[in-house]
């Protein structure tokens, strides 16, 4: 091995980068999590109307997915400790832009940018971690923290949303945040040691733009099919667009010199089982909470305080269970973390689903929420940890951005499948329950406008003494079925990844982190001298 090729010497994993690294995470998935908690009080001040609330959500998730491995690349080209700093930067931009907002595209403005700033916390965050532990103790170690501190990003959310909904306003919720991000950019400017793996690496602006234009249409497509409806011809020419542009992503990844994602990587069965179940498992969980949001907020009015409550079981176990995933992710194969954790999480939606939309205690929903939040729990970590250790250390780095793509795409799915699934159904129900009704003439009139324009959430939202308002009671109950159609969508999505990983995932643990595997082991092996962590 030549010294151009030689991977740069390993550097031991410091506190303050440690520290760094997981307030990093933590920002950014606050400001994933934060309009969840805010939705209801969204939709009465600023009135979105069909997909729109959708895509105050997704306007943050959709530039974290499709920059994700760009930012991958960014780190180890230019170092680490900058995007982290820059990151948290954007973040704290985006929140002033939200907070400020007047309006549904100012807010959308102000999700994007922070979003564009958590595509580079993501995986750099997780990056600067993976680069510096080598055993498998330190690995596990190193890995359940930073996913306790990403849960604990979801877990303050909705403490932030509800108590500044309840006592303040919105908007305060957004200035936390701005102030949190603030703090992680000056904590990496202070703390985090730099790292960086410039070897083979290279910036490949095929790959880049192919699955930016690919993953945008198909979420576009996706969002916009219920309003816009499925065979309009926006819709169709977006799912057409990403096909194209998907294919041709795996086209110039295949060609490239120094491919921004090394398709190689999926020859490992175990990387490529897990990255389904990425996907999957976290598409089920952040389809869980946006249910639970619109549930509580947008169709049942509850308060923001009320929505916190029913939110926190959901997020606050990977933090209280942290030391045991630790200890887990060391002594326990990960096919019965995953597929146990993923069990939890369909259990607790098919729960979830049953639980009648009249019913506003607080702990209607506790206990299947939970399920999902133990289930998530040990998925995230254990999803995490395979993805990283079962390729050789070289590839630690691309791992990391690949294993934070997947899932962040599984939670922009989320949202985005389960309201169009939710919303379709809803609008379904509502015009023919609204026709079988017994409302007057012009109640039904009013009524159906405002549906077509807006959707039954629209007509959920109006005041009960206006003309549309007599069919409120419709709308509650044609939203409750379709939301609770998006919990048993969930569950079931939940149910497969975790027959996926019982059967396919191997039943035996990764224990060499320091040693060079064989091709045997890991199919990608012989790729590693040119390859950087």
């Amino acid at each position: 091995m030549n010294r151009s090729t030689s991977p740069p010497p390993a550097y031991a994993l410091r506190t303050g980068t440690l520290i760094a690294g997981c307030l990093a995470v933590c920002v950014a998935q606050i400001g994933l999590a934060i309009p969840a908690t805010l939705n209801g009080l969204l939709q009465t001040a600023l009135h979105p109307i069909g997909s729109q609330l959708t895509w105050i959500s997704d306007a943050f998730l959709l530039p974290v997915t499709v920059l994700e491995l760009t930012f991958g690349v960014l780190g180890d080209l230019f170092g680490r400790k900058r995007l982290l700093i820059g990151g948290a930067v954007l973040v704290a931009a985006g929140e002033l832009c939200a907070s400020l907002a007047s309006g549904v595209h100012v807010l959308w403005l102000g999700q994007a940018l922070a979003g564009l700033g958590a595509a580079a916390l993501f995986p750099t965050s997780l990056a600067v971690i993976a680069a510096g532990t080598h055993t498998v103790r330190t690995r596990a170690s190193g890995i359940a923290t930073w996913a306790a501190a990403l849960a604990s990003g979801g877990f303050l959310a909705p403490i932030i949303g509800g108590l500044a909904g309840n006592y303040a306003s919105w908007r305060w919720a957004f200035v936390i945040v701005l102030a949190i991000a603030v703090a992680s950019a000056v904590v990496s400017a202070s703390l985090a040691s730099d790292s960086r793996s410039p070897q083979g690496r290279s910036l490949d602006y095929g790959g880049q733009v192919t699955i930016l234009v690919g993953l945008f249409a198909l979420l576009y497509a996706v969002i916009q099919g219920p309003s816009d409806g499925w065979t309009a011809p926006s819709v169709v020419i977006a799912f057409v667009v990403a096909a194209v542009f998907l294919a041709l992503f795996v086209l110039a990844e295949h060609r490239a010199r120094a491919p921004m994602l090394r398709l190689e990587l999926f020859r490992n069965r175990t990387f490529t089982i897990a990255s389904i179940t990425t996907v999957i498992g976290m598409f089920s969980f952040l389809g869980t909470a946006y249910t639970t949001s619109i549930r509580l907020g947008p169709i049942q009015h509850q308060s923001p305080l009320h929505t916190t409550v029913g939110l926190i079981p959901s997020t606050i176990f990977t933090v209280l269970l942290a030391p045991i995933t630790s200890r887990l992710l060391e002594r326990v194969n990960p096919r019965w973390l995953l597929s146990g954790g993923l069990l939890l999480i369909g259990a607790g939606d098919l729960f979830a689903a049953t639980v009648d939309i009249d019913n506003r205690a607080w702990n209607a929903l506790l206990l299947p929420l939970i399920l999902v939040g133990i289930g998530f729990a040990l998925t995230v970590s254990s999803i995490t940890a395979t993805t990283v250790n079962t390729v050789p250390t070289h590839f630690a780095g691309m791992a990391s951005a690949s294993t934070s793509l997947l899932r962040d795409l599984g939670f922009t799915l989320g949202p985005a499948i389960i309201g169009s699934i939710a919303l379709s159904r809803a609008a379904s129900v509502f015009t023919t329950n609204l026709a079988a009704s017994s409302l007057p003439a012009g109640a039904k009139g009013a009524a159906g406008a405002l549906a077509r324009e807006g959707g039954p959430l629209a007509v959920n939202s109006v005041p009960p003494a206006s003309p549309p308002g007599a069919a409120a009671s419709l709308a509650e109950h044609a939203l409750a079925n379709g939301y609770s159609l998006g919990y048993l969508v969930c569950g079931l999505a939940a149910l497969v990844a975790c027959l996926l990983a019982a059967v396919a995932v191997p039943g035996r643990r990764v224990d060499a982190l320091t040693a060079e595997p064989s091709p045997a082991q890991h199919p990608t092996a012989e790729l590693a001298p040119n390859l950087s962590t």
